[in-house]
């Protein structure tokens, strides 16, 4: 039986450059860097969270884009916000590359794509809050 997600890829050519945007922009932490012998390990995550993200150096695989009926997918990476609004704007600040000028609500919240230095998208999310249960 499976117990959980350990790790998603993301394909980069060049690990410093995408250690520095999901760390030094996006404001994950650095988990694993080990050197080995099928190339560096790189893992970033959200701080107290066990999931994480291998940044894996594969440049013929890394920024392309799924479309569906000709329309983009979300990233590969979704992250959640509690203030998306707040959080865009300090991501802006730090040079993040977004897919629109601000994030837009859709019908589970709000939205935007943020792209890495690769073009790899990365979808930035805030849910709506659910209602209480009647009792």
């Amino acid at each position: 039986m499976l117990t959980r997600v350990m790790y998603v890829a993301v394909y980069v050519t060049d690990q410093d450059r995408a250690l520095r945007f999901y760390t030094e922009q996006l404001g994950l932490e650095k988990r694993v860097d080990y050197p080995g012998p099928d190339g560096r390990f790189l893992t970033v995550g959200a701080e107290g969270h066990p999931f994480e993200i291998v940044l894996w150096s594969h440049a013929p695989a890394a920024g392309q884009p799924a479309r569906v009926e000709g329309v983009l997918a979300p990233g590969p990476i979704v992250l959640e916000s509690d203030d998306l609004r707040k959080d865009f704007e300090i991501w802006r600040e730090r040079g993040v590359v977004f897919d629109g000028p601000e994030p837009e609500e859709y019908a589970f919240g709000l939205r935007i794509e943020a792209v890495d230095p690769d073009g790899n998208r990365v979808s930035l999310r805030q849910q709506k809050p659910v209602p209480p249960a009647a009792a």
